[in-house]
């Protein structure tokens, strides 16, 4: 004879309905065709009316309300200005208690996405770029190279607070911290495209149009004889001031290379940026003493990057561009 959880509905029927006519687990097993001990465990937990075990709870449902509405309303406090705050409002508890009840409302503390701070005209700007490029292939994002700048350091400092948030929150605008564009510093400049990555620039001075032509003439050029050789391609840049200056436009028109158009703010639009993201990954066990040991660490990690992960992240395109027009020209997960 079966065990109770290979009990049928209808032998689970049969017992519920005998063990409310008063018949003895015997004569239900017998009716039912198994065991009595199976009888005997089902009608135990169809038992109602058990009282609970344990101490009891020091806050009542009123107070844990009030508890997810102050995380809610201000995610990037503490522990100990949440605590603070709820025993304020009345509640006697813990801080142990606190963090625990946190805990269970699906609440984790985690380092909070950062995105670009987007206007309204810089989104509606990516939407209409987002729905012009819609229909784009594989192949046709196969011809873009992406360009990016990123800067890498040697130690790995602060950074910033964290945030209370629940599963799947992490893209929630109120859990998130806006950017603006960061301070200029040495950067690395690096390219990739569905066939690999090109060769990287480490940028000593403050770039502006005349050291980033230069930049263009000695590592763009090479990147685009390894990566398309004599086919056609379209270059991808953002729109720092560098980049958008009259004489580099110029430059570009002079060289016969055309520049695909880039809506402002988008990093989340552009695969470099992610590679950027894996390259960093790769290197976050690695502690260089010096900025020369941190650009050999930098070469050699860049150099294992390959063809099929550039290739991937060229395929995303279509995805990211659905994310946008999905998100109206909001920043997405990407």
């Amino acid at each position: 004879m079966g065990k109770t959880s290979d009990l049928t509905a209808v032998q689970k029927t049969i017992i519920d309905t005998l063990h409310k006519e008063g018949k003895t687990q015997k004569v239900i097993a017998k009716e039912a065709g198994c065991s009595q001990s199976s009888v005997s465990k089902h009608i135990n937990r169809q038992a109602k009316g058990r009282k609970k075990c344990g101490r009891k709870k020091c806050t009542s449902s009123r107070d844990n309300r009030t508890l997810q509405r102050i995380v809610t309303t201000n995610p990037f406090k503490n522990v100990g200005e949440i605590h603070k705050e709820w025993t304020a409002a009345g509640v006697s508890a813990s801080r142990t208690t606190t963090r625990r009840l946190m805990k269970d409302m699906g609440f984790r503390c985690r380092i909070p996405c950062v995105k670009p701070l987007l206007n309204m005209k810089q989104r509606k700007k990516r939407l209409t770029w987002a729905k012009d490029k819609k229909d784009w292939t594989d192949a046709e994002w196969s011809k873009v190279m992406f360009s990016d700048e990123s800067k890498f350091c040697i130690s790995f400092g602060n950074q910033g607070p964290r945030v209370w948030r629940k599963s799947g929150e992490a893209q929630n605008p109120r859990c998130m911290r806006s950017s603006v564009k960061f301070p200029p510093s040495v950067m690395v400049w690096g390219a990739m495209s569905s066939a690999g990555v090109g060769p990287l620039c480490f940028l000593r001075s403050r770039v502006n149009a005349a050291v980033y032509q230069e930049v263009l003439e000695h590592f763009m050029l090479p990147a685009a004889d390894q990566l398309y050789g004599d086919a056609d391609f379209t270059f991808q840049q953002d729109l720092a001031p560098a980049h958008s200056a009259k004489t580099t436009s110029t430059w570009f028109k002079d060289h016969g290379i055309p520049v695909l158009d880039w809506p402002a703010n988008s990093p989340d639009l552009n695969p470099i940026e992610n590679l950027w993201g894996i390259v960093k990954r790769m290197m976050q066990y690695a502690r260089p003493n010096n900025a020369e040991e941190l650009k050999t660490t930098i070469r050699a990690t860049w150099a294992l990057i390959t063809p099929e992960q550039c290739h991937r992240l060229i395929e995303s395109m279509p995805r990211r561009i659905t994310a946008v027009i999905e998100a109206k020209g909001a920043p997405t997960k990407y």
